[in-house]
């Protein structure tokens, strides 16, 4: 079986998703990260004959399988597929030319499909290549990063992208091993990592390499820097009236989200004395979701990957 014809992607949030984005049928909307095409699929549902939907993602596989599925949808609305990342969001829109967007989705989680596919060397419980390429005919690979970063890159990356408190540790355990011989594969470095562990820390809920895993993915990937970059081109992609939906999966994520939609909604530099602003910076439009989306204890317990995700949603101000 093909890895299109096999990528399966539940999609966290699905009902509120949806919700929130209130699609209008002769709309324009983006899936920054088309995945398996769970979302996307809904939304050109409810497109009518002057609906069009873009799907852009950098996996060739999710691209393969999302176009599958989307083909199959029984809609008067049409789509387009970009291989692109979501971070070139604003270049995508220029090549495209695509219109100002009703709607734009981001889900920034792997899909399980990627996670479950040994090969990929996203998982720490299966062996594979140590990979994690979102992208994978471009950049370097895990391995490389790993085998070639000192160890106050790999401090860094472990600590800031993983909030790791054993990030010293597992960066001189990694320098130490590798000496021996490059760890290639994604149980080897688990196996790294775990012996780079105190005692009470293997005895905690969580697999030891977890956090280490998910900042080895970040860097490889760029994904923080591809979000800033998304967020700073939103604005002025979103048409009036138009949503904005984010799912985050952790705290670094979701700090960016909430920040960059604080900023839209309230942008006065000036200082609180001041009586009236001068800085002349005028609010976007305004926040939707004060607390973040979470998933149902329902939806917790039938898709456990739920549990970390969160939602937040902009509107931006309507066209006087």
């Amino acid at each position: 079986m093909s890895a299109a014809s096999d990528f399966s992607h539940l999609p966290v949030l699905f009902r509120q998703t949806l919700e929130q984005l209130v699609i209008v049928p002769d709309g324009c909307y983006i899936d920054c990260t088309l995945g398996g095409g769970g979302h996307s699929s809904a939304i050109l549902e409810r497109l009518g004959p002057k609906g069009h939907l873009y799907g852009f993602d950098k996996d060739t596989d999710a691209l393969a399988a999302a176009g599958k599925r989307l083909a199959e949808v029984q809609s008067k609305g049409s789509y387009h597929l970009v291989h692109t990342d979501f971070g070139s969001i604003a270049q995508a829109v220029l090549d495209n030319q695509i219109p100002p967007a009703n709607g734009i989705l981001a889900d920034l989680g792997v899909s399980s499909w990627q996670l479950d596919q040994a090969e990929r060397g996203f998982s720490y419980m299966q062996d594979g290549p140590l990979d994690m390429r979102m992208n994978q005919t471009s950049g370097r690979t895990a391995a490389d990063l790993v085998n070639t970063a000192s160890e106050q890159e790999l401090v860094r990356i472990i600590q800031d992208y993983g909030e790791e408190r054993y990030a010293r540790r597992i960066s001189q355990q990694i320098i130490r091993s590798r000496q021996d011989h490059p760890i290639l594969t994604t149980t080897e470095l688990a196996a790294v990592i775990r012996r780079a562990m105190p005692a009470q820390a293997l005895r905690e809920a969580q697999h030891p390499a977890k956090r280490t895993f998910q900042a080895i993915r970040i860097a490889v990937n760029g994904e923080l820097t591809a979000l800033e970059d998304l967020l700073r081109a939103i604005p002025e992609v979103l048409a009036p009236g138009g949503r904005a939906a984010i799912i985050t999966f952790h705290s670094l994520e979701d700090r960016l989200v909430k920040d960059a939609f604080r900023t839209w909604e309230s942008p006065c530099t000036c200082p609180r004395e001041f009586p009236v602003c001068i800085c002349g910076k005028k609010s976007l439009g305004h926040v939707i979701t004060r607390k973040p989306l979470i998933a149902d204890e329902i939806e917790m317990k039938e898709n456990p990957r739920a549990r970390s995700a969160k939602l937040r949603v902009f509107e931006k101000m309507s066209a006087p």
